[in-house]
């Protein structure tokens, strides 16, 4: 049989399987078809996106059985070690572009701050700046980060930090626009801000600083961008499904990262108001606190994710 008069044949039917069930002998009925197409699409058609849409299909509805199978024996669990690594592995490639964006971003706040020293007040401000230049000429230039009670500022960057990450997923809304704007604001203000250090000759040390917490910090707020161009991009390309049903579908996962992100936030805010105060730390410390940080950002949002969906799409398989 040839692959289009394959599809054909059965294509109403793996559409409809998409819709949920709860009926425990219909997902069997379901699984046991998709494995019976998936082995003679793999035989015939073995390179084909044919193959990979119905391991799509068959792999979903064995999360959804394993799922139910381990629901009362773990629930946060299961969540965190399986179910959001494979939502984030689905959408890496959204994650990838949000990245760039907010790198391309920084770039721009960077060279616009180097060629051009009074672009860094039009950015964070004359009074930022102006108490920025005063603590470094004071011999303090990271001043701004232990003029606070410890839980106080661990409070309100906690706060803003959270209501930062949520407008930038909610943005997603307007078709990703306003994502686009706030992680273009961000990015600009953090590049403009390093460029302002490295001009005074405290570029590492302000890395070996600021990013302390902004290791944690900012990699949530892309992560959290990522959320919403999910959203954006289900309005904007809804693909075979229906607009509100691709967005739903979208802002289901999306919602589910920005749930991960809240103890990023903390933890964060945690350094920021109780470790980044004290800048005379040993650079050891400082390196160790910054590398960990990354390391888990990119275990488990990178590196686990791939992991978990490779060892699925195994036991699928089997």
């Amino acid at each position: 049989m040839r692959e289009g008069q394959f599809i054909k044949q059965n294509i109403d039917r793996w559409k409809s399987y998409e819709e949920p069930t709860d009926d425990p002998d219909e997902v069997a009925k379901r699984f046991t078809y998709l494995v019976d197409d998936l082995s003679y699409a793999k035989t015939f058609y073995p390179f084909s996106n044919t193959v990979k849409f119905i391991n799509g299909l068959a792999l979903r509805i064995y999360l959804s059985i394993y799922r139910n199978k381990k629901e009362k024996k773990g629930r946060v669990k299961l969540f965190f070690a399986q179910e959001l690594p494979l939502i984030i592995r689905k959408h890496h490639r959204t994650l990838l572009f949000t990245f760039l964006f907010f790198t391309a971003f920084m770039l721009i706040g960077i060279f616009s701050a180097w060629q051009d020293q009074s672009f860094a007040r039009g950015v964070l401000g004359d009074s930022y700046v102006d108490m920025t230049e005063q603590n470094i000429a004071q011999g303090d230039p990271f001043g701004v980060y232990n003029g606070e009670n410890e839980l106080v500022m661990f409070l309100y960057i906690a706060f803003n930090n959270i209501k930062v990450a949520f407008m930038c997923f909610a943005s997603g809304m307007l078709f990703s626009v306003g994502t686009i704007w706030i992680l273009f604001e961000n990015g600009l203000m953090l590049g403009v801000f390093e460029q302002m250090f490295f001009h005074h000759g405290l570029g590492v040390q302000s890395i070996l600083v600021v990013f302390i917490h902004g290791t944690l910090e900012i990699s949530a707020i892309v992560i959290a961008g990522s959320a919403g161009l999910m959203m954006g991009n289900a309005l904007l390309f809804p693909r075979t499904f229906k607009r509100a049903k691709a967005f739903k579908m979208a802002a289901k996962d999306a919602i589910k990262i920005m749930i991960s992100l809240v103890p990023i936030f903390l933890v964060a805010a945690f350094f920021e108001g109780f470790v980044t105060r004290h800048t005379g730390m040993p650079v050891a410390l400082s390196v160790t606190i910054l590398s960990a940080s990354l390391f888990f950002i990119l275990w488990y949002f990178v590196y686990y994710p791939i992991k978990v969906s490779k060892r699925m799409r195994e036991a699928g398989n089997e």
